[in-house]
């Protein structure tokens, strides 16, 4: 599984241990693996999974996007909140918005904007308003 990730390279990939769950079938299986085994095989997963992603995101710094406006950059705020065609809200990473520029002065949330992006910061992107 975790070659197949690195090869297909599926940067939006998570998952979570095993845990009994009242009244599900699954809990009368012999052979459950032990909570340790568990949480190492999802922390291995993710590990890679964070790697595709990071490797994934590097690669569009320097690129021009269009992003939605979640949370617009004002002055007196340190900036704003934007998210690409592919980030669902509240799941997926998004594009930070740099310190409140004349550009941004008049954007609000739901807004269209064009950002370049210039750095990453974990699972999102940091960009600057063109």
């Amino acid at each position: 599984m975790l070659d197949f990730l690195k090869e297909a390279q599926i940067d939006r990939a998570g998952c979570f241990a095993y845990s009994p769950i009242e009244g599900a079938p699954a809990n009368a299986l012999e052979g459950a693996l032990p909570d340790a085994v568990r949480e190492e095989r999802r922390a291995r997963f993710m590990a890679v999974a964070e790697a595709v992603s990071t490797a994934k995101l590097q690669r569009r710094v320097g690129s021009t996007m269009q992003v939605l406006v979640d949370s617009a950059p004002s002055m007196g705020r340190k900036g704003g909140v934007a998210r690409t065609y592919a980030d669902a809200p509240e799941i997926d990473g998004t594009v930070k918005i740099l310190a409140p520029t004349k550009a941004s002065k008049t954007m609000k949330v739901g807004d269209f904007a064009r950002v370049r992006i210039v750095g990453t910061s974990g699972h999102d992107l940091v960009g600057e308003l063109l």
